[in-house]
């Protein structure tokens, strides 16, 4: 076997989910070949093993269509229980077949596996506690649950 066949894997540790309430999206427009969009973020929830707390209701999601691909890029504030400060900049891409974009209109669950909606949070902090999120790397998996955006992060170890 050589060392590059003994490489190790990525690891993934689940630290919490935020979930996200949005207010309505505005189109502001670009081009014909791409569509910016701005949705409010107006709070939320983050609940896991490494954190609990809120999604505070300043920021917002500013994202781009291209063709069948959404360009994702939100900035928002989460508080942790201990009134910690914590300033998320969330990138990623959203993509859906029509048929599972037709079911997520509807409301109906639709398993992450289904389709693409993965982010990179990056976060900064002057918390001693929570010093670690700025100090990492972290994976996002998103999904609309009812309405909210849910994002489960994860620590890439």
């Amino acid at each position: 076997m050589s060392p590059r066949e003994m490489l190790p894997e990525p690891e993934l540790e689940f630290v919490f989910e935020i979930r996200v309430r949005v207010s309505d999206e505005l189109r502001i427009g670009r081009s014909a070949q791409e569509v910016l969009h701005f949705v409010p973020i107006t709070g939320g929830t983050v609940t896991g093993p490494k954190m609990t707390g809120e999604v505070l209701s300043y920021g917002g999601d500013w994202f781009v269509e291209r063709g069948d691909t959404v360009q994702l890029d939100a900035r928002y504030v989460l508080r942790a229980d201990d009134g910690s400060l914590i300033d998320i900049h969330n990138r990623g891409y959203y993509r859906a077949p029509q048929d599972v974009e037709a079911r997520l209109q509807a409301g109906e669950f639709v398993d992450e596996r289904e389709y693409y909606y993965r982010t990179a949070p990056v976060f900064q902090t002057d918390s001693e506690q929570f010093r670690w999120l700025a100090n990492n790397q972290f994976v996002g998996m998103a999904r609309d649950d009812g309405g909210l955006i849910c994002i489960r992060v994860f620590w890439l170890r």
